[in-house]
């Protein structure tokens, strides 16, 4: 029993060694940390989503409009405001991790209405595989951020947060300090 408790102990131990040498390395050669919620790359790529499933969903039937269209575009768009709304939640990883969560369930139901338009024939199995590809990765990233979660919150003892990779972020030269134009060309 000694043994074992000795064991998880220097487990422990080793692991907040390697966590510190990944910190560092990661606030070294990467951002160090985002300053706000649309530099994560899976918000760019929810964006992306959303303008094209809002594009494609313009063809859907009229009698769909309060129904497949609009649940469509709902579900879609929820996916990019629970990413924001987990940002702001990053104070506690439970509840960073609970708006992620919420994220995916939007992103899952997106995934079905694409296969709902499609069983409906209003998209072709061809036309919806990008956008479904998209919504895969989109999950695959939401995964990885839930499960480092702690990686993404505040350290309380020097207030910063210090995410490991770049993977998760648009390099600084790739936007401006806004998520969008503010010039008034159209």
């Amino acid at each position: 029993m000694k043994a074992s408790a000795e064991f998880s102990v220097r487990s422990a131990q080793s692991a907040k060694r390697h966590r510190d040498v990944s910190m560092k390395e990661a606030t070294d050669t990467a951002l160090g940390f985002a300053k706000a919620f649309w530099q994560l790359r899976v918000y760019q790529k929810t964006r992306l989503l959303q303008g094209s499933l809002f594009e494609v969903s313009k063809s859907f039937p009229s009698e769909e409009k309060w129904s497949l269209t609009d649940q469509m575009r709902r579900a879609v768009r929820s996916v990019g405001a629970q990413i924001a709304e987990a940002w702001g939640k990053r104070d506690y990883v439970k509840h960073f991790q609970s708006k992620l969560s919420d994220a995916e369930a939007e992103n899952l139901e997106t995934q079905h209405w694409l296969i709902t338009a499609v069983d409906a024939g209003y998209l072709t199995a061809g036309d919806a595989r990008s956008y479904f590809q998209l919504s895969q990765e989109i999950g695959r990233m939401l995964a990885s951020m839930t499960q480092r979660a702690d990686e993404f919150c505040p350290d309380w003892k020097s207030s910063k947060v210090s995410e490991p990779s770049m993977e998760f972020f648009i390099e600084s030269h790739e936007l401006s300090d806004f998520p969008f134009s503010l010039s008034t060309e159209h």
